[in-house]
């Protein structure tokens, strides 16, 4: 043997040290599991699964994973590993029921599984009106609903149903996207019709311009809905994510076919209740102004001076008032600590009226 040639590992005894090193993770998933039945016991006997989740408990040990991690793994790899880690401890208690606008195969079910794992019961459902419904009337513990896109921007019809909903934000998710062109026969030339979302065509305008410019764009209320159209005919097609393709049969034509390579929607997570700090958090405030000079500045006025950073505000027209407007403002913080805790109690009541939607954890990659 040459000096210095490495020496070649032995395939056997490596299987055999990995076999071993997997009966120790399995084990200590169980011991785990173990625990977290006895955090339930703790708890006492609570109502359901709503009353075990913690999400500002699950922030703070997903951070601490990332801070761990010194590779080779990524940091969304482990990420996603440990929430479906925490997703199956919890579940022993009762899935928790999860709201999503539907079919199955949305990028709104991906966003689910991404934040609560897939021992999360989701439930597929018609509109972003309907799992504000179903999450208000209880029959949801939770829903999760698209309110931006980093090329198309805020989702407006979302935030609209915020102005008439008791809802609470309580989460948010970060999904990138990536949008496929499919069809029943998977070849450009029979397409003649293209069914998606109206927000997924757009993301995609300058690549169907491009490619298939006189096919007919046809918006429908999801991506998944789009797939399911998309299989009946061989002059169909749809833009969507893959596992809508692979819920509905279809083949890939194209894609990714986005036309920004950062494409990334970002989801809230909506409940009945608000939750402590964790450390690292957002708040999301709902501000309807009073008509007159300066109110506006009144409102922002003590954000500025505690040093509270804004995240970004949106207007929206106001319901029951002509010309009148509310605003929603999103700021670093937690609405139970200061310094934003200080600055809300110093904001002029005279000048408007603020509501806070939710303080949540600030989104895990």
């Amino acid at each position: 043997m040459a000096e210095g040639k490495p020496t070649k590992p032995d395939l056997a005894a490596v299987r055999a040290q990995i076999d071993g090193i997997d009966r120790e993770i399995q084990a200590l998933i169980t011991e785990r599991a173990l625990f977290a039945r006895q955090v339930g016991r703790a708890k006492g006997k609570l109502a359901a699964a709503i009353d075990y989740y913690r999400p500002e408990r699950e922030a703070q040990v997903l951070r601490r994973v990332v801070d761990r991690n010194d590779g080779p793994l990524s940091d969304d790899v482990l990420v996603r590993l440990f929430r479906e880690i925490m997703s199956a401890c919890l579940a022993q208690q009762e899935p928790l029921k999860v709201g999503y606008l539907g079919p199955e195969g949305t990028f709104s079910q991906q966003a689910v599984h991404k934040h609560f794992g897939h021992s999360a019961h989701g439930l597929p459902l018609a509109s972003v009106e309907e799992v504000f419904d179903e999450v208000a009337s209880g029959a949801a513990d939770f829903g999760v609903v698209p309110v931006e896109n980093s090329s198309q921007g805020t989702i407006q019809s979302t935030l609209d149903l915020f102005l008439t909903s008791p809802l609470m934000i309580c989460g948010e998710v970060e999904l990138r996207v990536h949008q496929y062109l499919m069809s029943r026969t998977g070849r450009i030339e029979d397409i003649e019709r293209i069914y998606s979302h109206g927000l997924s065509l757009a993301q995609c305008k300058n690549w169907l311009r491009q490619h298939l410019p006189l096919a007919e764009k046809l918006p429908v209320a999801s991506n998944a809905e789009g797939a399911r159209r998309a299989r009946n005919a061989d002059d169909a097609a749809a833009i969507a994510g893959e596992s809508a393709g692979r819920v509905y049969g279809l083949k890939v034509v194209a894609g990714p076919i986005e036309d920004r390579g950062d494409n990334t929607t970002r989801f809230l997570v909506i409940g009945r209740a608000a939750f402590p700090p964790s450390g690292h958090d957002r708040t999301s405030l709902l501000v309807s102004i009073h008509d007159q000079p300066g109110a506006l500045y009144r409102i922002l006025e003590p954000l500025a001076r505690h040093g509270i950073s804004m995240d970004r505000i949106e207007s929206r027209p106001a319901h029951g008032a002509l010309w009148q407007y509310a605003f929603f403002i999103e700021v670093t913080g937690h609405v139970e600590e200061s310094p934003l805790k200080d600055a809300l109690a110093e904001i002029d009541a005279f000048a408007g009226d603020v509501r806070v939607l939710g303080s949540y954890p600030v989104a895990v990659p």
